[in-house]
């Protein structure tokens, strides 16, 4: 119960961590695609050096109109009196701006250009202003038309020249009752030097206000100065036309990255999701009612990770339906025994003849040890996979390794009487695998031992070693009766034994065999039987082939050698065989 509840929370969980609106790999794709436009438009909107050549195009065009209409008052507005020296008698003549003249020409091109025009005279007092408020005692309001469309757009105007004037250290412009060259530094500028003067100043609602100051000159005389003024409207308006473009390309811009990053997102997130979830359902409920969804039509890497994982559940499902068969196979195999004891037993207490009960005891004792025998085996074969999965590989020499193990079974092989042939390629050959060294000799041991078995006395067993392209088959030949027809793979299922006469019935578990196929169907190889047969078809014994991948020398890696280390291993086994199951 309580292990069945916390499967039951730990699938709750899953399922609610990613049960969510939004998904959080789509998140990072719509976060990834906005950082370009995002940083595009940051930039763009700063437009340092746009608006600095609008602005000096605006001020050299702001600079020419105050000249020319410096040089029409020049022509036009200035009129010479002519006075005498009280000592010396002598008339001077003194040239001076004409203030009605100049006034009148001054509000008229103001009219026409839309700039403010201010006239000062050589002592830098304003006499004439094109607004009609010459030398008012109270200050000038100035008024700027707002140069957008809409109230929205000229918020959006005001936020943008706000953020771009905060980085700017230009001063404010202020106003008196009574202006005078003195005020603006271009137009005492223009009277003293006789040079034209430009300034920008900052007004009290953030926009900037531009000023040129020009002199007048009369045959080399400054006879006063213009000064020329008006807001950056025109510089606002490009400003705000290039704004504008670029926000409407970044919001085109913007709905399609996030129309993109949202299929995309779907179209990654969804099928992974998916996929985990039916991960969960698989994991937590019982039966196999649930698949992995098949998404193999997308031929990308998430159809391959679904191809992937319903060869993972299949593979999973095959383990559990070989666990079941292997349970019911090994209860079978262990009731045989315990049958017969228990029949020994309950026999044993009816009879009085001694030597009966002798026979039955013997019997109780084979069944003992056969069942101590088939329990090791179990035991050993149930550790294969999980020893073969924890055990990293070696490169191993087949030709040395099977030199070696030749050497360590003639002994126990002379003592029955049969000898050992080996049929192995040449010395500089290069036989060379991948995997555990300890479960191959296994492998080779348990064949050894079971042709060992079936062959007469005086026959010779034969130990070989062939190569193909890319694998290495190792084989063992006896001379013995052979494999009954048909039964060349019921021999490698499990439990299965086929012994000779001489004998005991029970001396071996039927494991041998399907072990030695676990192992090297686990090293990426094959095993197979066969007979061998004479011209005449008659069977001149049994001949088992285990083929396993070659690996070649460009791919092994400098720091490993492949070195035997089987006669460290095995000089000391035993000698005999009975304890190799087959």
């Amino acid at each position: 119960m309580i292990l069945a509840a916390s499967r039951h929370s730990t699938a709750t969980e899953g399922s609610m961590t990613r049960g969510r609106w939004v998904s959080p790999l789509m998140l990072r794709i719509l976060a990834v695609n906005l950082v370009a436009p995002l940083l595009l438009v940051a930039g763009i909107l700063y437009l340092n050096q746009y608006e600095r050549a609008l602005l000096d195009s605006e001020m050299e065009a702001l600079r020419g109109h105050a000249d020319l209409i410096a040089a029409a008052l020049g022509e036009g507005a200035v009129t010479a009196d002519t006075a005498l020296f009280t000592d010396a008698r002598i008339p001077v003549t003194c040239h001076m701006l004409d203030r009605a003249e100049a006034s009148a020409m001054v509000i008229r091109l103001g009219s026409l250009s839309g700039d403010r025009v201010r006239l000062f005279d050589s002592d830098g007092i304003l006499i004439a202003d094109s607004t009609g408020l010459s030398r008012k005692k109270h200050a000038v309001e100035m008024t700027d038309l707002p140069p957008l469309d809409n109230e929205r757009a000229s918020v959006l105007q005001g936020w943008i020249n706000a953020l771009a004037n905060s980085f700017r250290d230009l001063p404010d412009y202020r106003e008196s009752a009574d202006q005078t060259a003195s005020d603006y530094s271009e137009v005492l500028n223009a009277l003293e030097q006789g040079r034209t003067g430009l300034s920008l100043r900052v007004l009290s609602s953030g926009r900037r206000l531009m000023s040129a100051a020009a002199p007048i000159t009369f045959y080399r005389y400054v006879v006063g100065s213009v000064m020329v003024s008006r807001p950056d409207t025109a510089v606002a308006r490009g400003l705000y036309r290039t704004r504008r473009d670029i926000l409407n390309m970044f919001f085109s811009t913007l709905t399609v990255t996030v129309l993109v990053s949202a299929y995309l997102g779907r179209g990654l997130a969804r099928p992974v999701q998916q996929l985990a979830k039916a991960a969960d359902r698989v994991r937590s409920q019982r039966g196999r009612h649930y698949r992995i969804p098949d998404l193999s039509s997308r031929h990308d890497e998430i159809g391959d990770l679904s191809v992937s994982l319903r060869h993972m559940t299949e593979s999973l499902y095959q383990r559990m339906d070989e666990t079941e068969r292997f349970a019911a196979d090994v209860a079978h195999e262990i009731k045989n025994p315990l049958t017969s004891i228990r029949s020994a037993i309950e026999t044993i207490d009816r009879l009085d003849d001694s030597c009966k009960k002798a026979r039955l005891l013997n019997i109780v004792k084979d069944d003992v040890d056969r069942l101590d025998r088939l329990i090791s085996d179990i035991s050993d074969a149930s550790r294969v996979d999980a020893e073969l999965s924890r055990t990293e590989g070696t490169f191993i020499a087949l030709r040395p390794l099977l030199q070696i193990l030749g050497e360590v079974c003639t002994p126990a092989l002379n003592e029955h009487k049969i000898g050992i042939r080996l049929e192995l390629p040449e010395h500089d050959t290069q036989a060379i695998v991948h995997g555990s060294e300890d479960r191959i000799v296994q492998v080779l041991r348990n064949l050894i031992g079971n042709a060992q078995s079936f062959s007469p006395e005086g026959s010779t067993l034969t130990l070989g070693l062939n190569l193909s392209a890319s694998r290495a088959h190792i084989t063992v030949e006896d001379e013995g009766p052979g494999i009954p027809p048909g039964k060349e793979e019921a021999i490698f299922e499990r439990f299965y034994s086929e012994r000779p006469r001489k004998e005991a019935f029970g001396s071996h578990s039927g494991l041998g065999l399907s072990i030695s196929r676990q192992i090297v169907v686990s090293h990426g190889g094959t095993i197979h039987a066969e007979n061998r047969m004479d011209d005449a078809g008659n069977i001149m014994g049994a001949r088992f082939t285990v083929s396993l991948p070659l690996v070649t020398p460009l791919s092994l890696p400098n720091s490993e050698k492949p070195k035997p280390t089987v006669r460290e291993q095995n000089l000391h086994a035993r000698a005999d065989f009975s304890d190799a199951t087959g």
